[in-house]
């Protein structure tokens, strides 16, 4: 069976700003290694599907960067949202151009902004997940097994057993739990629940079904779009159809309603890299438990991230901040508050002397 993967490369990123902006993302940033996010995302699925069964779903403000640093993928694959209308519809759109070459393929939807240090084992998780959507009518998710009590992640509770494919267990999906207080996440942790990546495999023609029963109101349109993919018509329709399509996330509007869900719980370590406190836990530190980009020199400093890009910066006598130091812009906070990063950059987008910095 043909498989694909859609890549969702939309977001802004605003929790790692200064860095990410709404013109420059985090997908497109080379924030773990020399490669950006969405380079390395790519890097990830090609051994298992080639690049023109690659299709990537952003917005225009994105589009020439991504096809700049991916030039791999035939620039007809970048799908360019006309507006921001939530991840149900975004996947719908791909599912559709899929669907548009092949309507029986198996798809992959992944976000384009994640990190995943141990590819080999993601690759085989992967493989798994599509024989098990091959298999039968299952919308799958591609859980990682919880390693702390995370309250800011979507849990998965893991049910019976369904099979073994590619030598890992797919399972029965019991139930979504979205971003629970302390005490459940830990309990959840306990019971073996999984996070929820986000991560979405499915034929495409089950993930279709699906958007007409459980949201007819974008199914219609989508296969409008659908059928004017390869023809001149393609551009005015989606332009035309696409920004009336009513919000909402492919989690709410169908893997927390569908009947049939599933999961291949994995170990591979993952991250969203959701704030600039998670990139320091996943990026290789120093003795000191210090993770450095650029000229740094730190006497008694411990447990903080340096961000530099140009300047050397020097630190004494500190612990557990995070500094990123560009030129246009200086951010310094403790990597709890970093958690909340998105009220600073709140703060900014509403005063017109920094504009340029959203």
């Amino acid at each position: 069976m043909s498989r694909y993967v859609a890549i969702l490369a939309g977001g802004s990123g605003t929790r790692l700003w200064p860095m990410s902006r709404s013109k420059k993302p985090k997908q497109l940033l080379s924030l773990v290694g020399e490669r950006s996010l969405i380079q390395t995302t790519v890097d990830r699925v090609t051994p298992l599907v080639p690049p023109d069964h690659v299709v990537i779903v952003t917005e225009a403000s994105h589009a020439d960067d991504i096809r700049a640093q991916l030039p791999e993928i035939p620039p007809e694959n970048v799908l360019v949202e006309p507006a921001r209308r939530g991840t149900a519809a975004a996947v719908g759109l791909g599912a559709a151009w899929i669907a548009s070459r092949n309507a029986t393929a198996t798809m992959a939807s992944l976000h384009s902004d994640h990190v995943v240090p141990d590819p080999d084992e993601f690759r085989q998780c992967l493989t798994a997940a599509f024989e098990l959507a091959e298999s039968d009518h299952w919308l799958i998710s591609l859980g990682v097994r919880a390693t702390s009590p995370h309250t800011g992640m979507g849990y998965i509770q893991v049910g019976d057993a369904i099979g073994t494919f590619n030598g890992r267990a797919g399972h029965r999906a019991v139930r979504f739990v979205e971003k629970p207080d302390r005490d459940n996440a830990g309990r959840y942790m306990r019971e073996g629940y999984v996070w929820n990546t986000g991560m979405f495999i499915w034929r495409v023609d089950v993930i279709l079904t699906e958007f007409e029963r459980l949201l007819p109101e974008l199914h219609g349109p989508l296969l409008q779009i659908g059928k004017a993919f390869g023809t001149a018509e393609q551009d005015a329709t989606l332009q035309a159809i696409y920004p009336l399509l009513p919000v909402q996330t492919i989690d709410y509007g169908i893997m927390e309603r569908a009947e049939r869900i599933a999961t291949v719980p994995s170990t591979f370590a993952w991250s969203d890299v959701g704030s600039w406190n998670e990139l320091l836990q996943i990026a290789p530190q120093d003795a000191n438990g210090n993770a450095i980009r650029g000229e740094h020199l730190g006497v008694d400093t411990h447990n903080s991230l340096v961000y530099t890009s140009g300047k050397p910066v020097f630190t004494m006598g500190l612990d557990g901040l995070i500094i990123v130091d560009l030129p246009d812009a200086l951010l310094i906070c403790s990597r709890e508050s970093a958690e909340q990063l998105k009220e600073l950059v709140e703060t900014v987008q509403s005063d017109p002397r920094w504009t340029n910095l959203t």
